[in-house]
């Protein structure tokens, strides 16, 4: 007879899953890593190939423009630079969440690099502690390594997973997410709300992390019928990080919604989809319906999430940053990339392709990933911001 080992207090129930002594503690990530990591070289070999085809600096382009030179210049400078645009409209370096810029300007200052090198340096790093997050959660839920490999893999190979080498806050902001979601799961409430704070300080995204911690914790609460320490600490340090910068720009600024107000300069106020029905009205019909298909499978993933009777926390974590995304006002091609944290999504998928013999599932993933990497040449050699 096989023993059970108890869940530990405040665990998270999961349904994905077999029964919980059927689930690894801890799995290896070298496959996972692995894997990961050759799509991300696979992605820099194409985007080497094409720059010296086309003639373009395609390391440039990693680490030297749109939203990156933003945070070189508060890395080297701090906060207070803006630009007024043609129109009077003004775009302030404030919108840009600080960790990201402090670890450049803390790597810039130890090692012999200037700033906007330590920022690829940063994003390099964190994008392996993502894919070691992505995998452990996936392992977790499904009590599946080989499912946990699949997601890391499939993030890899995302249709903007270019933004991944670059010297952004996605890989950073998803790998806090990503551990911050395995504790709670593991009922670690006190590191899962500790690493929440940190990844407030990362994007404003972190919105979605703190609302799959505090909703979980209330359900715990009602399930359990009692308030345990840990629990409260874990939903109260939550909300810190993304709190304390949003009071900052404020007092800063000299108003309470001075972030916010900073954020709608930049044309990401929140207008419940609006702006992105309007783009879609605007394109021409066999555009339209190509973007409405794109919308409708996300729509299905969701669906299946689900279905799938995720996590709470994680299915909680993965609708937010999907809402977000779609809700605000921003420049549509930079949507793709808001979502990219929701690894959740890619938990359907990943159990599908687990299903399949591995010489059925390589050749999946190889394609997914050429495509994943020629689209990511292509737009970051052309002009527009990812």
């Amino acid at each position: 007879m096989s023993r059970t080992t108890p869940a530990p207090p405040g665990a998270v129930s999961t349904r994905v899953a077999p029964p919980r002594s059927a689930r690894p503690r801890f799995t290896p990530p070298w496959a996972a890593l692995g894997a990961y990591a050759a799509t991300r070289v696979l992605g820099l070999a194409v985007l080497a190939a094409a720059a010296a085809v086309t003639g373009k600096d395609g390391l440039h382009r990693l680490m030297g423009r749109w939203d990156a030179v933003w945070y070189t210049r508060i890395a080297e400078h701090g906060y207070g630079y803006q630009v007024t645009l043609p129109d009077g409209g003004v775009h302030a370096d404030l919108a840009f969440f600080p960790l990201f810029p402090a670890l450049e300007r803390g790597l810039s200052t130890v090692l012999p690099v200037d700033a906007a090198t330590a920022g690829l340096m940063v994003s390099w790093t964190a994008s392996l502690a993502a894919a070691w997050g992505i995998h452990a959660v996936g392992a977790q839920v499904t009590g599946r390594p080989r499912v946990g490999v699949l997601l890391a893999v499939l993030w890899g190979v995302y249709p903007t997973a270019f933004v991944q080498s670059m010297a952004y806050t996605e890989t950073l902001f998803t790998a806090l997410a990503a551990w911050s979601l395995l504790a709670v799961l593991r009922g670690r409430w006190i590191l899962a709300g500790a690493l929440c704070a940190v990844a407030g300080l990362t994007r404003p995204t972190a919105a979605a992390l703190v609302a799959a911690i505090g909703i979980t914790a209330v359900v715990t609460v009602v399930r359990e019928r009692r308030l345990r320490a840990p629990v409260a600490a874990g939903a109260l340090l939550a909300p810190l990080g993304w709190l304390a910068y949003i009071v900052y720009v404020g007092v800063r600024q000299g108003a309470a919604t001075a972030y916010f107000d900073v954020q709608a300069a930049w044309g990401n106020s929140i207008d419940g989809g609006v702006a992105l029905a309007r783009f879609i009205a605007g394109l021409p019909w066999p555009a339209a319906l190509g973007l409405c298909a794109a919308l409708g499978l996300l729509g299905w993933l969701v669906v299946l999430c689900v279905r799938q009777r995720q996590p709470l926390p994680l299915l909680v974590y993965t609708v937010a940053v999907v809402v977000i995304s779609l809700v605000g006002a921003a420049y549509f091609g930079s949507r793709p990339r808001l979502m990219m944290p929701a690894f959740g999504l890619l938990l359907p998928p990943a159990v599908a392709l687990a299903r399949l013999r591995g010489r059925t599932a390589v050749p999946v993933l190889a394609g997914l990933a050429l495509a994943s990497a020629a689209y990511g040449a292509f737009t970051l050699l052309g002009s527009g911001p990812p």
